[in-house]
């Protein structure tokens, strides 16, 4: 399966990308922004795309078309402000999810947020554009045809992975306060090979 990672200079995407290399199958490319994040991938042996989310729809489809699958793991990151937050977090997984939804793409895999749902939780934070994004472009997923899983891990460290994950449920709604970016890249790769993670919204913490 070819896998397209895109935002794969972050935390969590870089550790995507080797869990998905270290899977029998499995073949990844990273999607990145500039060309001096390549050096981490070429180190790796992974193929890379430097590629701006900015870029237009049908851009985007040139380079989705030839995967199976995509991860999309991109953020705008916490210094910017509410504009780049909707045009990445929003608007870019939108064309993204477009694309590969008119490219056949047989996997899409969102990496979203914990409470993106609940609007009197962002109520709460000094995050609330953010969770609007998560919440909106969750809802264009599940509203596509896509085979899709959305993770909505809670807060992130970078502590070694647990190996052990608390998901939320109808019965039981409470989440823990922390997830390790290793554990959130070992469920990436789960939803691309289980097919128990199919057209699921997986909400979690350690």
């Amino acid at each position: 399966m070819k896998v397209l990672v895109i935002g794969a200079n972050g935390k969590v995407g870089r550790l995507a990308v080797e869990k998905i290399k270290s899977e029998k199958g499995m073949e990844p490319t990273a999607m990145i922004r500039k060309k001096s994040q390549a050096d981490f991938f070429k180190g790796m042996e992974v193929d890379f795309i430097e590629k701006d989310l900015s870029a237009s729809k049908e851009i985007l489809q040139d380079i989705i078309r030839n995967f199976d699958a995509v991860v999309f793991t991109a953020g705008s990151g916490g210094n910017t402000g509410a504009e780049k937050t909707l045009e990445i977090d929003l608007d870019a997984a939108v064309k993204c999810m477009e694309a590969a939804e008119e490219s056949d793409v047989k996997k899409f895999v969102l990496v979203s947020a914990a409470y993106a749902d609940e609007r009197e939780f962002w109520d709460r934070t000094a995050l609330k554009p953010y969770y609007i994004a998560k919440h909106y472009a969750d809802l264009a997923l599940k509203n596509s045809s896509l085979n899709y899983s959305i993770l909505r891990p809670v807060s992130l460290t970078d502590e070694d992975a647990k190996g052990q994950y608390h998901f939320k449920s109808e019965t039981d709604d409470s989440l823990g306060d922390s997830v390790s970016r290793e554990d959130v890249a070992n469920l990436i790769t789960d939803c691309l090979t289980k097919p128990e993670f199919n057209r699921r919204v997986i909400e979690f913490s350690n």
